[in-house]
């Protein structure tokens, strides 16, 4: 998925922006539910965002809202009390959301329009990939090795890429 923010190689990703998923796959509020769900199961998601044509985002429509509502649109039975953070938001903050308000998903709101999404997935990505410096063993997670080794100050050019166990 495109990142609206690329961080430069060897800096770990620190906030929603840098991990958010772009493009985000949106519907209207008028879209019919047949159309929300062709459009969860084509694209392998588990909840769509609802914004109007300005971009601003309306609510939000999950597998769960199809089952347990009724109502022939996507404004009839998307959650309308939607939590959204900023591009800014440090990872932690949103990794602390998805767990304690127990959601799936957070969009990325910046100047009132959706920009991106960050999901369960994008966080537990940043935990699964561990680079390891070659000089004195130190374990750093991201998707990219950092500038220098925080313990020995080894160039990034000394961190190998360690496969994770399952269940680490």
């Amino acid at each position: 998925m495109d990142r609206s923010q690329p961080r430069p190689r060897g800096q770990v990703a620190e906030t929603a922006g840098e991990i958010m998923s772009t493009p985000v796959h949106t519907v209207s509020p008028g879209d019919p539910v047949g159309t929300v769900a062709d459009l969860l199961r084509s694209k392998e998601i588990s909840g769509v965002p609802v914004i109007d044509a300005a971009g601003a985002l309306l609510g939000l429509v999950s597998e769960y809202d199809l089952l347990a509502k009724s109502g022939a649109t996507a404004a009839d039975v998307m959650t309308t009390s939607v939590i959204s953070v900023s591009a800014g938001t440090p990872i932690a903050d949103v990794r602390h959301l998805l767990v304690d308000r127990r959601i799936r998903r957070v969009p990325v709101v910046v100047n009132g329009e959706l920009v991106g999404i960050v999901s369960r997935g994008d966080v537990v990505a940043l935990l699964a990939t561990e680079w390891v410096c070659q000089v004195c063993g130190e374990a750093v997670r991201g998707d990219h090795p950092p500038e220098v080794c925080p313990r020995c100050h080894a160039g990034s050019n000394r961190f190998v890429l360690e496969d994770q166990s399952p269940g680490f």
